[in-house]
C-alpha cells in the first residue's frame, strides 16, 4: 500500500494486536476489500473507526513544546507521534471525535484542510490517490524512499524487484517536486496529468495536483531549472520547480 501509515495500538504481548491504518477516505472501501482478500481464514476484524478523528499538527514559527503538551493529555490523545514521513510535516494526532484541541495543545490554532494541503504542496509531500494515482505512481519517483515509505531489507511486495533494482542502480530521472505558479490556478479546470512544457515546447513532466499558486508535479530532473509552463485551455501559466530542503543531501565526493 502506498501513502498510508500504520499505528500499533498495544504494547502488552498478551493483548490482542490492534492496528490502525490511516488511508485516503476516497478509497476506504477498496482498502477494506483488499485487506479482507488477504486475511484468508484468520480471525481478523477489519472495520473503519468512525469514532476517531485524525489531526495534523504543523508547528508554526512560535511552536511551543508540542511533545510535552501531548504527553500531559494522553487521556484525550489516543495516539500522538511525529509524522513518519519528514520533520517538516510535524505530528499526527488521533483523538476521540469531539475532543477539544485547545486543551490538548494550549495556544494552538485550528486551520482548515486547504491550509494543510498548501503546507504539503509547499514541501512537496504527496498524499492520497490524487497525488499518487494507483497503477501510475512509482514509489521511487514519488520520493517514498525519502519518507520512510519503502523498505529495502524486507519483502515481499508487488513491484519489489523493479523498485530495489532502480534504487541500487541510482538512476531516477523523474521525481515529484513542489511547483509554484506565477498566477493562481483556476479551480477544477486542470485535466488530470496535464503536460508541463519547457520554453522550447519540450515535455518536462506532468502536473499531479495543487491549489492556488502551489502544487506538485512529476518532472524530469534535467528540466527543473528551466522556465516551465502549463497549458490551461490554450493559456500558458508559468511555473517554477524546486528541490525540497528536507530531501537527503547528496554525499560529497
Amino acid at each position: 500500500l502506498v501513502g498510508v501509515t500504520f499505528f500499533r495500538l498495544h504494547e502488552n504481548p498478551e493483548e490482542e494486536p490492534r492496528i490502525l491504518l490511516e488511508c485516503d477516505s476516497g478509497v476506504l472501501d477498496a482498502i477494506q476489500k483488499h485487506l479482507k482478500l488477504y486475511k484468508i481464514r484468520r480471525k481478523v476484524n477489519i472495520s473503519p473507526c468512525l469514532d476517531l478523528s485524525l489531526w495534523a499538527i504543523v508547528p508554526g514559527e512560535r511552536a511551543g513544546d508540542i511533545a510535552g503538551s501531548l504527553a500531559k493529555c494522553a487521556d484525550q490523545a489516543l495516539i500522538s507521534t511525529p509524522d513518519p514521513r519528514t520533520e517538516v510535516m510535524g505530528w499526527r494526532l488521533i483523538t476521540k471525535k469531539g475532543a477539544n484541541l485547545s486543551e490538548i495543545i494550549p495556544g494552538s490554532q485550528i486551520g482548515n484542510i486547504q491550509d494543510y494541503h498548501r503546507h504539503r504542496y509547499k514541501q512537496g509531500i504527496p498524499e492520497g490517490v490524487k497525488d499518487l494515482p494507483p497503477g501510475v505512481a512509482l514509489p521511487l519517483e514519488s520520493n517514498l524512499a525519502y519518507m520512510n515509505g519503502i523498505s529495502f531489507t524486507k519483502g515481499c511486495y508487488i513491484g519489489q524487484e523493479l523498485t530495489a533494482r532502480t534504487h541500487h542502480m541510482g538512476v531516477i530521472r523523474k521525481r515529484l517536486l513542489p511547483v509554484h505558479f506565477f498566477a493562481p490556478l483556476p479551480r477544477d479546470s486542470i485535466p488530470e496529468g496535464a503536460e508541463i512544457l519547457t520554453e522550447s515546447g519540450k515535455s518536462a513532466g506532468k502536473f499531479r495536483a495543487g491549489g492556488g499558486d502551489l502544487g506538485i508535479a512529476l518532472l524530469r530532473l534535467a528540466n527543473i531549472n528551466e522556465p516551465l509552463c502549463l497549458n490551461i485551455a490554450g493559456d500558458k501559466v508559468k511555473l517554477t520547480a524546486s528541490i525540497p530542503e528536507w530531501w537527503p543531501k547528496p554525499a560529497s565526493k
